[in-house]
């Protein structure tokens, strides 16, 4: 473990009981000398985790700085959309009796944060925290989907397409084809990409900012994607997606979905 940054983040804790410190006082509460508590608490200044207030040459004090607000806002979002999604993949497992997933984008790969099973359910390696690459998919291909076009390029641009069935899309210019049409349409749909004979709708669970934050995902069987069914699912699927984006504060007028002629399950 690097101890520099152990010690960093336990003179932050020192903030919880006092809104200001000064060098001299840190040093005094870590019992560490005060170049040592200087070089840290400089280092932590520099990334924003502390800000310093100067009233003059010998009245210098510390206080915690909004680095740590914006990270404890993601932190608080993250937590908030799984607690609020989760009822409702609950629902959407009972009406549909199919698997019914959470996935966020986690670096260059999907991740599945939370998952609620079918009764029919095929067993997939998709138990939560399971990763899955951009490009194959209904879920991965949503997020990259709806990232600016700078970073699907970035990630796309030295990233070999692996086959993982006759299905998976590994042709670049054919992919970001897909991309832009997800993009029009609103949602994702695949067939046997990542698993064979397993098909998956997915839409976008946006936040009060608009952001697609995570993908609500339907998987089953292909067999089970009928024409009519593809319908009762689409639909189940967006309703309870935009009741998830709504209370996470994004504006339901906000929402666009195609027409029905609009949509092709070819």
């Amino acid at each position: 473990m690097n101890q520099s940054v152990i010690k960093a983040l336990q003179l932050m804790e020192y903030f919880k009981e006092h809104p200001e410190l000064t060098l001299a006082e840190l040093a005094e509460l870590d019992k560490m000398p005060k170049p040592t508590a200087y070089r840290l608490i400089s280092s932590l200044e520099a990334s924003g985790f502390l800000v310093k207030t100067k009233n003059s040459s010998h009245d210098v004090k510390y206080r915690l700085g909004l680095k740590l607000l914006e990270l404890g806002t993601y932190v608080a979002e993250y937590m908030d959309y799984r607690k609020i999604a989760l009822p409702y993949m609950e629902q959407l497992n009972r009406e549909l009796n199919e698997a019914v997933h959470l996935a966020i984008l986690d670096g260059e790969e999907a991740t599945y944060v939370e998952k609620v099973e079918g009764q029919n359910y095929i067993r997939l390696n998709s138990k939560v925290g399971g990763r899955l690459p951009l490009y194959a998919g209904s879920a991965p291909k949503l997020l990259l989907a709806f990232l600016d076009q700078a970073r699907i390029d970035e990630i796309l641009e030295n990233r070999e397409l692996r086959k993982f069935t006759e299905n998976t899309v590994t042709d670049k210019k054919k992919l970001l084809k897909e991309l832009e049409d997800i993009r029009k349409q609103g949602y994702s749909y695949s067939q046997a990409e990542y698993y064979a004979d397993i098909a998956g709708f997915s839409f976008p669970i946006r936040n009060h900012r608009g952001d697609v934050i995570a993908a609500l995902v339907v998987s089953a069987p292909i067999h089970k994607f009928t024409k009519e069914n593809k319908i009762r699912i689409k639909e189940k699927m967006k309703e309870a997606a935009s009741s998830i984006s709504i209370e996470l504060g994004y504006r339901e007028e906000e929402i666009t979905m195609p027409s029905k002629k609009d949509i092709s399950y070819e």
